[in-house]
């Protein structure tokens, strides 16, 4: 038995934390409001948790480190049904079997409690206990008689950490849970119970991070998604602010955490990441956690239709929101969020010079129009508008194809004033050919000239595509191109998508594909170079892309080629018609490849700065 139960700490405890979770698991089963957890050496030495709950009865000690022993499953099909926190049974047993562990325990209403030992899996018998109600449980030396898992535990300093992630997802997920944290007698954390979610977020993330939050709320059939995704500009460089909690558990989901990320499309760079926190409210019965010991897995009956509700969910939410960056004052001075619509006038854009030129017109792909294409299932609304009631739960075809329709499109409302209705002549110049200072009636802005032109063909391309009128030019003598069999089997496979955006290729025998047409946009670049652009693009995801994210990939991959360089001087007119075209893009205040195009000084900025406020 001995050897059994050190196999199954194998899987449930794998450090300190480990029990940590599963102990608080069981303290919120048991009705907690107040825990209180100390450890020592980042838990190796010492892991006690105290808590408030109703406790066990004496009767039932013994049984507690049972195999298997649970009072939260009365029945086979309860499985099916989890309500609690734990139902495998195997927790006490495993840390019993690995650690030397006393379980002190009064059931409320008992005049008294009682308390049993358990060193490796050796339990003595129950002896009468004084304490208060609820129950204690003190795990000591934790691996001591399997000297290979003690062995490769980290520092203390590591595993406190992970100690504390856990007491934080524990923290999110129960805002009205009082929790303290000690660390070799040190306070690390004291959790005060809140009565909202954004007062206990603001704790554990900061109030920089705080007033930046979006909150979301999409009840959608028996699932309800809510909490809060934070403004672009908060992005790490790694996802540990991604949470993801299902009924009050902490999970790991990594196609909800893609939805989320894909939300963000075109509004994060490569390698950033968005800090999230999303909350699932779900049927039991819709999903199942017994998947694996640690019950951080789950599987859900119904995954693509919680899928598409994240990535609409999000992608909504931030557009109803002004994404234009601001330009941070210096660390000694007061920092300025950008004036909203609600709280303020919006930018006033300068009109167009008359008689100015089209701007960097290539072969086959004209100027800009003033009425961009507009879809017709959604014609005569606002990118806030579509798609602002959640779809119904499970997601029907007809909704899916209203969503790919609005995300291969430019969705423009319908009276949307001309440029040259704006107030004053066009005040901008450009510095260092690549960058343009332009008054506006709130400030200064700087304007990004590559990446505010890079959106604005991206949203073009996107207009054509949908349309199917996408310019392409026919190679006379088809170009070929010898590649790795890996990467010419990948352009082929992808062929269709590829067609859609004018560039043909064909199988040309062995390792080779010739290129028998491509986008006029990109008339100046050699077809082979832009064929091993996409290739190289293509091999460098870890998994293939949906049609959609190859397409959406592809477009801004061919703006940014086809726009204006960092380093290009402009004539005043090109430089009004840039401008001016802001009018266009949906999202203008990023690049497809989510760097911020424009940056906003306020005249309060300016006037804080030289000391005139």
């Amino acid at each position: 038995m001995s050897v059994i139960t050190k196999i199954a700490a194998g899987e449930v405890i794998e450090r300190p934390s480990s029990v940590v979770k599963e102990l608080l698991e069981n303290s919120l089963d048991a009705g907690s409001t107040r825990i209180a957890i100390d450890v020592e050496e980042g838990g190796a030495e010492l892991i006690r948790v105290v808590d408030d709950g109703h406790g066990i009865h004496a009767d039932d000690l013994v049984l507690a480190f049972a195999n298997h022993a649970t009072s939260k499953l009365a029945t086979a099909d309860d499985l099916f049904c989890v309500r609690t926190m734990g139902f495998r049974g195997e927790a006490l047993s495993s840390i019993g079997g690995v650690a030397r562990v006393t379980l002190q325990s009064r059931a409320a209403g008992a005049e008294s409690g009682a308390e049993v030992v358990c060193h490796g899996g050796d339990l003595s018998g129950p002896r009468p206990w004084n304490g208060s109600p609820g129950t204690r449980i003190e795990v000591r030396q934790l691996f001591y008689n399997t000297p290979v898992r003690r062995k490769f535990l980290r520092s203390p300093a590591t595993e406190i950490g992970h100690i504390c992630e856990t007491f934080t997802r524990i923290a999110l997920a129960r805002p009205g849970l009082h929790l303290t944290l000690r660390h070799n007698g040190k306070l690390v954390y004291e959790v005060p119970p809140v009565s909202t979610l954004l007062d206990r977020v603001g704790l554990f993330l900061g109030r920089d991070v705080r007033d930046k939050l979006y909150a979301i709320d999409a009840p959608q059939g028996p699932a309800h998604l809510y909490g809060f995704v934070a403004d672009p500009s908060c992005d790490r460089g790694n996802a540990k602010l991604q949470y993801l909690f299902l009924n009050g558990r902490w999970i790991r989901d990594r196609a909800l955490l893609h939805a989320l990320q894909e939300g963000y499309r075109g509004l994060l760079m490569t390698g950033r990441y968005a800090i999230g926190l999303l909350f699932i409210d779900l049927p039991p019965e819709q999903v199942d956690v017994n998947v694996h010991p640690t019950k951080a897995e789950v599987r859900f009956r119904d995954a693509n239709a919680l899928y598409r509700l994240v990535l609409a969910t999000v992608r909504n939410r931030l557009a109803e929101e002004n994404l234009v960056s601001r330009l941070e004052v210096p660390k000694s001075g007061p920092v300025y969020a950008f004036p909203s619509e609600a709280n303020g006038p919006a930018l006033h854009e300068p009109r167009v010079a008359a008689g100015s030129p089209a701007l960097f017109s290539q072969p086959g792909f004209p100027t800009f129009t003033r009425n961009p294409i507009v879809p017709a299932n959604i014609a005569g609304t606002t990118p806030s508008a579509v798609a602002a009631e959640p779809e119904a739960f499970p997601l029907t075809e007809e909704n899916d194809a209203a969503e790919a329709a609005h995300s291969n499109g430019v969705v423009q409302e319908a009276e949307s004033p001309p440029a040259a209705e704006h107030a004053g002549d066009v005040k901008a110049i450009q510095l260092h050919n690549a960058y343009l200072v332009l008054e506006t009636a709130e400030g200064m802005l700087v304007i990004d000239q590559h990446a505010l032109h890079e959106r604005i063909l991206f949203e073009q391309i996107k207009e054509r595509v949908a349309a199917g009128c996408l310019e392409s030019q026919q190679l006379l003598i088809p170009e070929p191109v010898d590649l790795p069999a890996e990467q010419a089997a990948l352009l082929l496979e992808q062929r269709e998508a590829l067609a859609a955006l004018g560039l043909g290729i064909e199988h040309f025998g062995g390792d080779t594909v010739i290129v028998t047409r491509y986008p006029a946009l990109l008339g100046k670049r050699p077809p082979a170079a832009i064929l091993r652009t996409v290739v190289d693009h293509l091999a460098g995801k870890e998994r293939l892309p949906t049609r959609e994210q190859l397409l959406s990939d592809l477009m801004s991959l061919m703006a940014c080629h086809a726009a204006v360089r960092s380093g290009d001087p402009l004539t005043p007119e090109e430089i009004a018609e840039l401008v001016a075209l802001r009018h266009l893009a949906a999202d203008a205040h990023h690049c497809p490849h989510g760097r911020p195009t424009a940056l906003l000084f306020t005249r309060q900025d300016l006037d804080r700065q030289f000391r005139r406020i």
